[in-house]
């Protein structure tokens, strides 16, 4: 047997009919007649649709009809009906309910299950592979099929199927929790990785614009820094030209002021005359230095006069001569 999306079913056993029952199934599978009102199409056998209650009448012909719609069921419709709970529904203010059947199915009603299933899988576009609610759903129903056929052989054995297939239910429902929070905090951390990425980019922008002007700062104190330099060194520059100016000047005034020494201590050494004062401004210091040791050279001191003495007054020393 080929999968469904091989391209084609297997084929039907030669000479093999669909049975009254299966007809019935298909009938309730692709829908009811127009006063049964339409239902949703499914893989599981169901019976015939049985007419509940009326909202026209009284209340006893209701119940009436009610009690007369149902009737005893079997230890094997009760595990069927516990399993695979009957269909309920409203159509044109008729209540309507519908069992699952207790027919037992043959060979070919597996091989129209499995043809139905590709068909259905094929008209309703269902994905091969990865996730898809259609291809599920379907599978669900044929496995409910299965089931059911399986129950109506053994009841024990349906029963560990329907354990077997709540377990896979509920894991199926566990792992697609587990997507759910997982797509959730895989998008959450996307957002926190998309706040953290703008304030990483606003926080680069405003270490650019602070990196800017702390290099336009340096800039200009580079800039300050050059000028002050070349300033001090035009200042050192002006301040060491007078300077030698200076000292050159006093070294020529030294040297004129020692030859004017050497000729005045080379002169014949003869008394002159004190010259009169003349004014601070119009001598010059070194000047007044010369004149006052000529003069000093050229006189002798003279020796001090005899005065008497009072009684009881202490005699001073003698001088002695000028050295």
């Amino acid at each position: 047997l080929k999968p469904w999306g091989a391209g084609h079913s297997p084929a039907r056993p030669s000479g093999a009919r669909r049975p009254a029952a299966a007809n019935r199934a298909l009938t309730a599978e692709v829908g009811f007649s127009e006063e049964e009102g339409k239902m949703q199409a499914s893989l599981v056998k169901y019976n015939t649709p049985i007419l509940i209650s009326t909202t026209t009448g009284g209340k006893g012909k209701k119940d009436k009809k009610k009690q007369d719609a149902q009737p005893a069921m079997t230890q094997t419709e009760d595990i069927l009906n516990s399993i695979l709970p009957p269909r309920e529904w409203t159509a044109e203010d008729q209540l309507w309910v519908q069992y699952v059947s207790s027919t037992p199915a043959t060979r070919a009603d597996v091989i129209n299950l499995q043809e139905d299933l590709d068909k259905w899988l094929q008209q309703r576009q269902a994905r091969e592979t990865g996730i898809c609610p259609i291809r599920e759903e379907l599978y669900s129903q044929c496995f409910d099929e299965l089931i059911r056929q399986v129950t109506i052989i053994c009841a024990e054995r349906g029963l560990l199927l329907l354990r077997v297939r709540d377990e896979i239910r509920m894991t199926i429902c566990a792992y697609q929790s587990l997507y759910e929070s997982s797509i959730a905090f895989g998008m959450r951390k996307a957002l926190q990785a998309e706040q953290r990425r703008n304030q990483h980019q606003k926080k680069m922008k405003d270490l650019h614009v602070a990196n800017n002007k702390l290099r336009q700062d340096v800039e200009e104190l580079e800039m300050k820094i050059a000028q002050i330099e070349r300033q001090e060194a035009e200042r050192r520059e002006a301040e060491e030209k007078k300077h030698r100016e200076e000292v050159e000047m006093l070294r020529k005034m030294n040297a004129a002021r020692k030859e004017q020494l050497e000729s005045l201590l080379s002169a014949p050494k003869k008394y002159r005359p004190a010259a009169p004062p003349q004014p601070r401004s119009l001598l010059s210091r070194p000047a007044r230095a010369s004149d006052d040791l000529v003069l000093a050279l050229g006189r002798r001191r003279r020796p001090t006069p005899h005065r008497p003495s009072l009684p009881g007054a202490r005699r001073a020393p003698e001088a002695g001569p000028c050295t």
